[in-house]
């Protein structure tokens, strides 16, 4: 998948007029990129087209107009944006009550090496997470992780031929399956892949 480019962004005042649009036709994208697992933990998968509204709303929320920090957005966002070969993918952990949630994170140290997407067929692919920085402690992991998920040549040609898809997690405080992967969201990851 192509990287985005100064080019392929919308000035501030021209994103200001179609951002009612162009928000609405990002969030009906990405309602067949989002993949629960239990009741806490969702997978967003990224792609060109998410990664130009994040980075349009980064700019729009920022004022941010010179080319340096349009830059800077650019290199930040950039590397989620799936190569051809992979899926990527934002680990959210949502726990609406914030004593809950530090309560969680804590029990959930390293669980971002712990998710999984499987081709029907194959083993599983464990994720490789936050290449960025690393986003725990000892003591509690983040809410936000950014994960990449690497199959084989045969496992991508298996999924593009129609196998079906599976992701889960394995942490031993949290288990938690999609087995298989809802059809939407399958269809939608085929795309990613060249």
């Amino acid at each position: 998948m192509q990287k985005l480019t100064r080019e392929d962004l919308y000035p501030l005042e021209r994103y200001s007029e179609l951002r009612p649009e162009f928000r609405a036709r990002v969030m009906a994208h990405k309602r067949d990129r989002r993949l629960p697992l239990g009741p806490n933990l969702v997978l967003y998968f990224e792609d060109r087209l998410t990664m130009q509204y994040q980075i349009q709303e980064m700019l729009h929320a920022e004022r941010i107009f010179e080319a340096a920090g349009i830059q800077g957005e650019l290199d930040a966002y950039n590397p989620l944006i799936p190569d051809g070969g992979n899926w990527k993918a934002t680990l959210m952990a949502e726990f609406p009550d914030a004593v809950e949630r530090r309560r969680a994170l804590a029990r959930l140290v390293g669980i971002e090496d712990r998710v999984w997407l499987r081709v029907q067929g194959f083993d599983p692919v464990y994720a490789i997470a936050d290449e960025d920085l690393e986003r725990d402690t000892p003591e509690k992991t983040s809410a936000v992780h950014f994960v990449r998920f690497e199959p084989t040549p045969e496992m991508a040609a298996a999924a593009k031929a129609g196998a079906a898809l599976a992701a889960g997690v394995d942490h031993e405080h949290y288990r938690h399956t999609a087995d298989p992967m809802p059809e939407p969201v399958r269809a939608s990851l085929m795309r990613d892949l060249a």
